[in-house]
């Protein structure tokens, strides 16, 4: 498990493609890998992957097909940014909310705009996540754990501190750039209960 607050931003220093499956070499701090072992788990972009290498401020996961397709890893490039987290203690803090590191699927960036002190991000909504995504809800994107601000048909908002855009990959993205998603871990089994009807 994960709380969604981001601990640093590493790079990808390295993609190996064999079809569908990929192995992914990411760099980060001495700090942040001290005491990480091959067999941890670590949040890249909110998904939950294995070390299966780990060398010196490098260390490498492996992810399979269904990963593959249903995150952004597909399109993943070297010297891209992302998102690292190492998995929360049972005794450590949760800060954030509860974070499976189970990328529910992906989502573009329609717009963002300012808002005084705060950076107000609009994604599109689909059709799958509907039900799951509520204003005042949480939602993992890219790992970063936010409360949902507003939901439309077709979109729901998120608003940033400048701190959370600054820490971590959000405020790079682009309109129209594809983001990982991970809805409230509540909201799905009120919604596979059919508790709510939509």
């Amino acid at each position: 498990m994960f709380t969604g607050l981001i601990q640093e931003q590493g790079k990808v220093t390295k993609i190996t493609r064999h079809g569908h499956t990929i192995e992914l070499t990411c760099e980060a701090s001495e700090q942040l890998l001290d005491n990480y072992r091959i067999g941890d788990s670590m949040a890249i972009n909110g998904t939950c992957l294995t070390a299966i290498a780990i060398n010196n401020q490098r260390f490498c996961v492996e992810m399979m097909p269904e990963t593959y397709q249903r995150t952004t890893f597909s399109q993943m490039k070297v010297g891209d940014p992302v998102n690292l987290e190492r998995a929360l203690p049972y005794n450590g803090r949760l800060e954030g909310h509860l974070v499976t590191g189970h990328v529910d699927g992906t989502t573009r960036l329609l717009q963002k705009r300012m808002q005084e002190n705060a950076f107000v991000f609009v994604f599109g909504l689909p059709g799958t996540f509907k039900g799951e995504i509520i204003p005042q809800g949480s939602i993992a994107i890219n790992g970063v754990s936010l409360t949902v601000t507003a939901v439309t048909e077709q979109t729901f908002s998120v608003s940033l501190i400048p701190y959370s855009k600054e820490q971590t990959n959000l405020g790079k993205l682009v309109q129209g750039q594809l983001v990982n998603i991970e809805t409230d871990l509540l909201g799905k089994y009120v919604k596979a209960q059919g508790i709510l009807k939509w």
